[in-house]
Protein backbone atom coordinates (compact mmCIF):
# COMPACT_ATOMS: atom_id res chain seq x y z
CA UNK A 1 0.00 0.00 0.00
CA UNK A 2 1.31 3.39 -0.99
CA UNK A 3 0.56 6.50 1.08
CA UNK A 4 1.14 10.11 0.12
CA UNK A 5 -0.11 11.37 3.45
CA UNK A 6 0.38 14.65 5.24
CA UNK A 7 -0.07 15.37 8.95
CA UNK A 8 -3.09 13.38 10.19
CA UNK A 9 -5.96 12.04 8.06
CA UNK A 10 -4.03 10.25 5.30
CA UNK A 11 -1.25 9.05 7.61
CA UNK A 12 -3.76 7.69 10.14
CA UNK A 13 -5.43 5.66 7.38
CA UNK A 14 -1.99 4.29 6.53
CA UNK A 15 -1.27 3.54 10.18
CA UNK A 16 -4.52 1.57 10.53
CA UNK A 17 -3.64 -0.49 7.47
CA UNK A 18 -0.07 -1.02 8.72
CA UNK A 19 -1.35 -2.23 12.09
CA UNK A 20 -3.61 -4.66 10.21
CA UNK A 21 -0.58 -6.13 8.46
CA UNK A 22 -0.19 -4.16 5.24
CA UNK A 23 3.22 -3.18 3.90
CA UNK A 24 2.76 0.59 3.80
CA UNK A 25 5.32 2.73 2.00
CA UNK A 26 5.05 6.40 2.86
CA UNK A 27 6.22 8.66 0.04
CA UNK A 28 7.57 11.99 1.30
CA UNK A 29 9.28 15.09 0.00
CA UNK A 30 13.09 14.81 0.12
CA UNK A 31 13.23 18.21 1.84
CA UNK A 32 11.89 17.60 5.34
CA UNK A 33 9.26 14.98 4.52
CA UNK A 34 5.81 15.05 6.10
CA UNK A 35 5.14 18.34 7.91
CA UNK A 36 4.01 16.31 10.93
CA UNK A 37 7.64 15.42 11.61
CA UNK A 38 7.95 18.93 13.05
CA UNK A 39 4.42 19.19 14.44
CA UNK A 40 5.42 19.77 18.04
CA UNK A 41 8.57 19.27 20.06
CA UNK A 42 11.05 16.53 19.21
CA UNK A 43 9.92 13.25 20.77
CA UNK A 44 12.24 10.58 19.37
CA UNK A 45 14.74 10.48 16.47
CA UNK A 46 14.15 14.13 15.63
CA UNK A 47 10.43 13.69 14.97
CA UNK A 48 7.33 14.76 16.90
CA UNK A 49 5.10 12.44 18.90
CA UNK A 50 2.25 13.08 16.45
CA UNK A 51 4.40 11.77 13.61
CA UNK A 52 5.27 8.63 15.54
CA UNK A 53 1.62 7.98 16.40
CA UNK A 54 0.35 8.38 12.84
CA UNK A 55 3.18 6.65 11.00
CA UNK A 56 4.17 3.63 13.06
CA UNK A 57 4.98 0.46 11.18
CA UNK A 58 5.62 2.09 7.78
CA UNK A 59 8.57 2.45 5.43
CA UNK A 60 9.60 5.85 4.06
CA UNK A 61 10.69 6.68 0.52
CA UNK A 62 11.74 10.23 -0.36
CA UNK A 63 10.80 11.14 -3.94
CA UNK A 64 10.85 14.48 -5.73
CA UNK A 65 7.53 14.29 -7.53
CA UNK A 66 8.29 17.53 -9.34
CA UNK A 67 10.97 15.64 -11.28
CA UNK A 68 10.46 13.17 -14.12
CA UNK A 69 12.60 10.58 -12.34
CA UNK A 70 10.57 10.89 -9.14
CA UNK A 71 7.27 10.50 -10.97
CA UNK A 72 8.63 7.51 -12.90
CA UNK A 73 9.65 5.85 -9.64
CA UNK A 74 6.23 6.51 -8.16
CA UNK A 75 4.55 5.07 -11.26
CA UNK A 76 6.62 1.90 -10.91
CA UNK A 77 5.61 1.56 -7.30
CA UNK A 78 1.94 2.05 -8.12
CA UNK A 79 2.20 -0.70 -10.74
CA UNK A 80 2.98 -3.19 -7.98
CA UNK A 81 0.67 -1.75 -5.32
CA UNK A 82 -2.77 -2.81 -4.23
CA UNK A 83 -3.74 0.54 -2.75
CA UNK A 84 -2.79 4.17 -3.36
CA UNK A 85 -4.08 6.70 -0.83
CA UNK A 86 -3.49 10.37 -0.14
CA UNK A 87 -4.82 13.51 1.47
CA UNK A 88 -2.91 15.93 -0.72
CA UNK A 89 -4.16 19.47 -1.23
CA UNK A 90 -6.90 19.69 -3.88
CA UNK A 91 -5.42 19.64 -7.36
CA UNK A 92 -1.94 18.44 -6.38
CA UNK A 93 -2.45 14.80 -7.42
CA UNK A 94 -3.89 15.88 -10.78
CA UNK A 95 -1.00 18.30 -11.37
CA UNK A 96 1.48 15.40 -11.36
CA UNK A 97 -0.75 12.96 -13.25
CA UNK A 98 -1.74 10.84 -10.26
CA UNK A 99 -5.39 11.79 -9.85
CA UNK A 100 -7.91 9.04 -9.31
CA UNK A 101 -9.31 8.78 -12.81
CA UNK A 102 -5.93 8.88 -14.55
CA UNK A 103 -4.23 6.42 -12.21
CA UNK A 104 -7.03 3.85 -12.14
CA UNK A 105 -7.24 4.04 -15.94
CA UNK A 106 -3.55 3.07 -16.11
CA UNK A 107 -3.77 0.47 -13.33
CA UNK A 108 -7.10 -1.35 -13.52
CA UNK A 109 -6.68 -3.34 -10.30
CA UNK A 110 -5.66 -0.40 -8.16
CA UNK A 111 -7.78 0.71 -5.22
CA UNK A 112 -7.48 4.49 -4.97
CA UNK A 113 -8.37 6.30 -1.76
CA UNK A 114 -8.59 10.06 -1.35
CA UNK A 115 -9.36 12.36 1.58
CA UNK A 116 -10.13 16.03 1.03
CA UNK A 117 -11.36 18.81 3.29
CA UNK A 118 -14.73 19.71 1.79
CA UNK A 119 -15.46 16.82 -0.57
CA UNK A 120 -14.81 15.93 -4.20
CA UNK A 121 -17.73 17.93 -5.64
CA UNK A 122 -19.39 21.29 -5.01
CA UNK A 123 -18.26 24.93 -5.00
CA UNK A 124 -15.75 24.36 -2.19
CA UNK A 125 -14.21 21.14 -3.52
CA UNK A 126 -10.85 22.84 -4.06
CA UNK A 127 -10.76 24.57 -0.67
CA UNK A 128 -8.22 23.47 1.93
CA UNK A 129 -9.24 22.76 5.51
CA UNK A 130 -8.04 21.55 8.88
CA UNK A 131 -9.70 19.87 11.86
CA UNK A 132 -10.81 22.95 13.86
CA UNK A 133 -11.84 24.77 10.69
CA UNK A 134 -14.08 21.89 9.60
CA UNK A 135 -15.56 21.48 13.08
CA UNK A 136 -16.42 25.18 13.02
CA UNK A 137 -17.66 25.29 9.41
CA UNK A 138 -19.81 22.16 9.69
CA UNK A 139 -21.63 23.30 12.83
CA UNK A 140 -20.17 20.43 14.81
CA UNK A 141 -18.50 22.69 17.37
CA UNK A 142 -21.78 24.56 17.92
CA UNK A 143 -23.28 21.36 19.32
CA UNK A 144 -20.71 20.95 22.10
CA UNK A 145 -21.17 22.35 25.56
CA UNK A 146 -24.16 23.60 27.47
CA UNK A 147 -26.94 26.02 26.64
CA UNK A 148 -24.95 29.18 27.44
CA UNK A 149 -21.50 28.00 26.33
CA UNK A 150 -19.77 29.30 23.19
CA UNK A 151 -19.09 26.78 20.41
CA UNK A 152 -16.42 24.35 21.59
CA UNK A 153 -14.08 22.22 19.53
CA UNK A 154 -14.11 18.51 20.38
CA UNK A 155 -10.84 17.52 22.04
CA UNK A 156 -10.26 14.59 19.68
CA UNK A 157 -9.51 15.03 15.96
CA UNK A 158 -12.88 13.54 15.09
CA UNK A 159 -12.91 14.68 11.48
CA UNK A 160 -9.31 13.82 10.56
CA UNK A 161 -9.23 10.43 12.24
CA UNK A 162 -12.84 9.65 11.38
CA UNK A 163 -12.15 10.36 7.70
CA UNK A 164 -9.23 7.94 7.89
CA UNK A 165 -11.51 5.27 9.31
CA UNK A 166 -14.14 5.75 6.59
CA UNK A 167 -11.39 5.61 3.96
CA UNK A 168 -10.08 2.32 5.35
CA UNK A 169 -13.61 0.87 5.40
CA UNK A 170 -14.03 1.85 1.75
CA UNK A 171 -10.61 0.50 0.79
CA UNK A 172 -11.30 -2.86 2.41
CA UNK A 173 -14.68 -3.02 0.68
CA UNK A 174 -13.10 -2.36 -2.71
CA UNK A 175 -10.38 -4.93 -2.10
CA UNK A 176 -13.11 -7.46 -1.41
CA UNK A 177 -14.95 -6.43 -4.57
CA UNK A 178 -11.72 -6.77 -6.55
CA UNK A 179 -11.49 -10.40 -5.49
CA UNK A 180 -14.82 -10.94 -7.23
CA UNK A 181 -14.49 -8.65 -10.27
CA UNK A 182 -10.76 -8.25 -10.85
CA UNK A 183 -10.99 -4.48 -10.92
CA UNK A 184 -10.15 -1.83 -8.37
CA UNK A 185 -11.99 1.40 -7.81
CA UNK A 186 -12.04 4.82 -6.21
CA UNK A 187 -13.16 5.66 -2.68
CA UNK A 188 -13.37 9.28 -1.58
CA UNK A 189 -14.26 10.87 1.70
CA UNK A 190 -13.67 14.22 3.37
CA UNK A 191 -13.43 15.91 6.72
CA UNK A 192 -16.72 17.70 6.04
CA UNK A 193 -18.59 14.49 5.19
CA UNK A 194 -17.26 12.95 8.38
CA UNK A 195 -18.29 15.97 10.44
CA UNK A 196 -21.77 15.84 8.93
CA UNK A 197 -21.97 12.15 9.80
CA UNK A 198 -20.98 12.78 13.43
CA UNK A 199 -23.58 15.57 13.58
CA UNK A 200 -26.11 13.40 11.77
CA UNK A 201 -28.44 12.68 14.68
CA UNK A 202 -28.76 16.38 15.44
CA UNK A 203 -29.01 17.33 11.76
CA UNK A 204 -31.72 14.73 11.17
CA UNK A 205 -33.66 16.14 14.12
CA UNK A 206 -33.39 19.64 12.67
CA UNK A 207 -34.51 18.51 9.23
CA UNK A 208 -37.13 16.04 10.43
CA UNK A 209 -38.58 17.80 13.46
CA UNK A 210 -37.79 21.43 12.68
CA UNK A 211 -35.69 22.14 15.76
CA UNK A 212 -32.33 21.28 17.24
CA UNK A 213 -32.26 19.30 20.47
CA UNK A 214 -31.20 21.34 23.49
CA UNK A 215 -27.48 21.54 24.19
CA UNK A 216 -26.25 19.62 27.20
CA UNK A 217 -22.74 19.60 28.61
CA UNK A 218 -23.03 15.97 29.61
CA UNK A 219 -26.71 15.16 29.19
CA UNK A 220 -28.85 13.60 26.52
CA UNK A 221 -31.58 15.45 24.60
CA UNK A 222 -33.94 12.49 24.70
CA UNK A 223 -33.32 10.82 28.09
CA UNK A 224 -33.77 12.04 31.69
CA UNK A 225 -31.90 11.61 34.01
CA UNK A 226 -28.89 10.87 31.84
CA UNK A 227 -26.04 13.24 32.72
CA UNK A 228 -23.52 14.44 35.27
CA UNK A 229 -24.40 15.27 38.86
CA UNK A 230 -22.37 16.73 41.70
CA UNK A 231 -21.92 14.66 44.84
CA UNK A 232 -20.39 15.76 48.13
CA UNK A 233 -16.85 15.24 46.81
CA UNK A 234 -16.91 15.10 43.03
CA UNK A 235 -18.95 14.68 39.85
CA UNK A 236 -20.42 11.45 38.55
CA UNK A 237 -22.54 10.39 35.61
CA UNK A 238 -25.89 8.63 36.03
CA UNK A 239 -27.52 7.00 33.03
CA UNK A 240 -31.08 5.95 33.78
CA UNK A 241 -31.87 5.06 30.19
CA UNK A 242 -35.39 3.70 30.70
CA UNK A 243 -38.29 3.80 33.15
CA UNK A 244 -37.22 0.59 34.93
CA UNK A 245 -33.80 2.04 35.66
CA UNK A 246 -35.35 5.28 36.84
CA UNK A 247 -37.48 3.39 39.36
CA UNK A 248 -34.34 1.72 40.70
CA UNK A 249 -32.59 5.10 40.88
CA UNK A 250 -35.51 6.59 42.79
CA UNK A 251 -35.28 3.78 45.32
CA UNK A 252 -31.52 4.31 45.76
CA UNK A 253 -32.16 8.01 46.36
CA UNK A 254 -34.66 7.08 49.06
CA UNK A 255 -37.52 8.58 47.04
CA UNK A 256 -39.52 5.70 45.58
CA UNK A 257 -42.45 8.10 45.23
CA UNK A 258 -40.68 9.74 42.27
CA UNK A 259 -41.32 6.70 40.10
CA UNK A 260 -45.02 6.86 40.92
CA UNK A 261 -45.37 10.60 40.33
CA UNK A 262 -47.08 11.14 36.97
CA UNK A 263 -44.63 13.95 36.21
CA UNK A 264 -41.71 11.51 36.39
CA UNK A 265 -43.15 8.04 35.79
CA UNK A 266 -42.17 7.93 32.10
CA UNK A 267 -39.22 9.28 30.19
CA UNK A 268 -41.42 11.57 28.11
CA UNK A 269 -42.92 13.00 31.27
CA UNK A 270 -39.46 13.47 32.77
CA UNK A 271 -38.36 15.36 29.66
CA UNK A 272 -41.19 17.81 30.26
CA UNK A 273 -40.64 18.11 34.02
CA UNK A 274 -36.87 17.82 34.15
CA UNK A 275 -36.33 20.93 36.29
CA UNK A 276 -38.82 19.77 38.90
CA UNK A 277 -37.20 16.34 39.01
CA UNK A 278 -33.72 17.76 39.41
CA UNK A 279 -34.90 20.06 42.19
CA UNK A 280 -35.56 16.86 44.15
CA UNK A 281 -32.48 14.93 43.04
CA UNK A 282 -29.67 17.48 43.30
CA UNK A 283 -29.66 18.14 47.06
CA UNK A 284 -29.93 14.41 47.81
CA UNK A 285 -26.94 13.54 45.61
CA UNK A 286 -24.90 16.44 46.96
CA UNK A 287 -25.34 15.25 50.55
CA UNK A 288 -23.20 12.09 50.25
CA UNK A 289 -19.82 11.23 48.72
CA UNK A 290 -19.47 9.82 45.25
CA UNK A 291 -18.23 6.42 46.43
CA UNK A 292 -21.45 5.91 48.38
CA UNK A 293 -23.62 6.57 45.34
CA UNK A 294 -21.48 4.52 42.98
CA UNK A 295 -21.67 1.50 45.26
CA UNK A 296 -25.41 1.87 45.82
CA UNK A 297 -26.20 2.37 42.14
CA UNK A 298 -24.01 -0.56 41.12
CA UNK A 299 -25.83 -2.78 43.60
CA UNK A 300 -29.14 -1.66 42.11
CA UNK A 301 -27.98 -2.18 38.52
CA UNK A 302 -28.18 1.49 37.54
CA UNK A 303 -25.38 2.51 35.14
CA UNK A 304 -23.17 5.17 36.73
CA UNK A 305 -19.57 6.27 36.57
CA UNK A 306 -17.12 8.64 38.15
CA UNK A 307 -15.96 11.35 35.76
CA UNK A 308 -12.29 10.50 35.44
CA UNK A 309 -9.39 12.59 34.35
CA UNK A 310 -7.41 10.96 31.55
CA UNK A 311 -4.70 9.98 34.01
CA UNK A 312 -7.28 8.37 36.30
CA UNK A 313 -8.80 6.46 33.40
CA UNK A 314 -5.43 5.14 32.24
CA UNK A 315 -4.73 3.86 35.76
CA UNK A 316 -7.88 1.71 35.86
CA UNK A 317 -7.53 -2.12 35.87
CA UNK A 318 -10.07 -2.35 33.04
CA UNK A 319 -7.85 -0.26 30.77
CA UNK A 320 -4.86 -2.41 31.68
CA UNK A 321 -6.86 -5.56 30.92
CA UNK A 322 -7.60 -4.34 27.39
CA UNK A 323 -3.85 -3.99 26.69
CA UNK A 324 -4.38 -1.22 24.18
CA UNK A 325 -1.13 0.55 24.98
CA UNK A 326 1.60 -1.42 23.29
CA UNK A 327 5.37 -1.15 23.49
CA UNK A 328 6.82 -0.10 20.15
CA UNK A 329 9.35 -2.73 19.05
CA UNK A 330 12.91 -1.60 19.68
CA UNK A 331 11.81 1.60 21.42
CA UNK A 332 11.34 2.84 24.97
CA UNK A 333 7.79 4.16 24.58
CA UNK A 334 4.27 2.89 24.10
CA UNK A 335 1.50 3.89 21.69
CA UNK A 336 -2.24 3.30 21.62
CA UNK A 337 -3.10 0.33 19.41
CA UNK A 338 -6.22 -0.28 17.33
CA UNK A 339 -9.51 -0.55 19.25
CA UNK A 340 -10.38 -4.05 18.07
CA UNK A 341 -9.36 -7.66 18.41
CA UNK A 342 -9.39 -10.29 15.67
CA UNK A 343 -9.84 -13.88 16.84
CA UNK A 344 -9.07 -12.61 20.32
CA UNK A 345 -5.81 -10.86 19.44
CA UNK A 346 -5.26 -7.13 19.13
CA UNK A 347 -3.32 -6.14 15.99
CA UNK A 348 0.27 -5.41 16.94
CA UNK A 349 2.21 -2.24 16.21
CA UNK A 350 4.79 -3.53 13.77
CA UNK A 351 7.47 -0.93 14.40
CA UNK A 352 8.24 2.71 14.96
CA UNK A 353 7.63 5.48 12.47
CA UNK A 354 10.38 5.58 9.84
CA UNK A 355 13.10 8.17 9.56
CA UNK A 356 12.91 10.05 6.30
CA UNK A 357 13.90 7.75 3.41
CA UNK A 358 15.24 5.19 5.90
CA UNK A 359 15.04 1.41 6.05
CA UNK A 360 15.60 -1.25 3.43
CA UNK A 361 15.29 0.13 -0.10
CA UNK A 362 12.53 -1.44 -2.17
CA UNK A 363 13.75 -2.84 -5.48
CA UNK A 364 11.61 -0.40 -7.43
CA UNK A 365 13.70 2.53 -6.14
CA UNK A 366 17.02 1.10 -7.28
CA UNK A 367 15.59 0.18 -10.67
CA UNK A 368 14.66 3.82 -11.27
CA UNK A 369 17.93 5.35 -10.20
CA UNK A 370 16.86 6.47 -6.77
CA UNK A 371 19.75 6.89 -4.29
Amino acid sequence: MLELGQVLAGPFAGAILADLGADVIKVERPEGGDDARRMGHEFRHGDSLTFHVMNRGKRSAALDLKSEAGRAALEALVAGADVFLHNLRPGVAASIGFDAEALTARHKRLVYGEISAFGAVGPMASSPGYEPLIQAWSGLSSLNGGEDDPPIRAAASLCDQGSAMWLVIGILSLLRRREQTGRGGIVRTSLLETALMWAGQKADALMGEGALPERHRSGHPSLVPYEAFETADGPMLICAGNDRLFARLAAVLGCPDLAADERFATNRARLTHKHALFARMLPILAARPRAHWLAALAAAGVPASPIHTLAEALAQPQVAALAMHQAVPGEDFRLTALPMTIDGDRPRIAGRAPSLDAGSKPEWMESHGQP
